[in-house]
């Protein structure tokens, strides 16, 4: 039996992806006997994040303030639009240093067995800021899952269907991969990708 106090603290770690009961109780009593400044810190990490972080007007991603950095950098050029499903794709997709436009994170992916359908992401959002008359091309960049290519497949009918330019980043092989270690319909899709050299 645990005090309320610690019955709390694992039932609020167990929100967490992938902790369950045990996971989170040793995470407790980690923070609590080896670790309390840590503990501090995460308290008032995520205190000060949900107190002022916020979704960006334009994209969607978390921000301070009501336009984020990326958003409101004259440098980017405004006639792409990325669309991602999380900040983290936004962020992986900004460590490569080759995509210089504008993004707009849906913070999901279409999921209808899960309850997940186009207003649970907010596509009348992406709608809007696609047609703001500067995009030119939209890029989906939806993760390479089913439910990442059904939002990619429902994205670009939609937005096509508003005139819009809609283009979908490429898969295939990984960067130093050898074919004998890769799955079947990996190289079928970089077969089909394939572009003159």
């Amino acid at each position: 039996m645990h005090p309320p106090a610690l019955t709390a603290l694992i039932d609020a770690l167990r929100v967490l992806p992938g902790v369950g009961p045990k996971s989170a109780a040793r995470m407790a009593y980690h923070l609590l006997q080896r670790d309390r400044g840590g503990a501090a810190r995460l308290a008032a990490g995520l205190t000060a994040a949900l107190e002022r972080l916020r979704p960006c007007e334009r994209c969607n991603n978390y921000s301070e303030t009501p336009i984020c950095e990326l958003c409101a950098n004259p440098r980017r050029y405004p006639h792409q639009l990325c669309v991602v499903e999380m900040p983290v794709d936004l962020n992986r997709m900004e460590e490569t240093h080759i995509y210089q436009g504008l993004y707009f994170v849906l913070m999901g992916r279409l999921s209808p067995l899960d309850g997940i359908g186009p207003r649970e992401i907010g596509l009348d959002r992406l709608v809007r800021r696609a047609q703001d008359g500067v995009t030119g091309e939209v890029i989906l960049a939806t993760n390479f899952t089913v439910e990442g290519e059904a939002t990619a497949h429902y994205l670009g009918e939609l937005l096509k269907g508003k005139g819009l330019r809609v283009s979908r980043i490429a898969r295939g092989l990984p960067a130093g991969g050898e074919l004998e270690h890769v799955d079947g319909l990996t190289i079928a899709q970089a077969y089909a990708d394939r572009r003159t050299v």
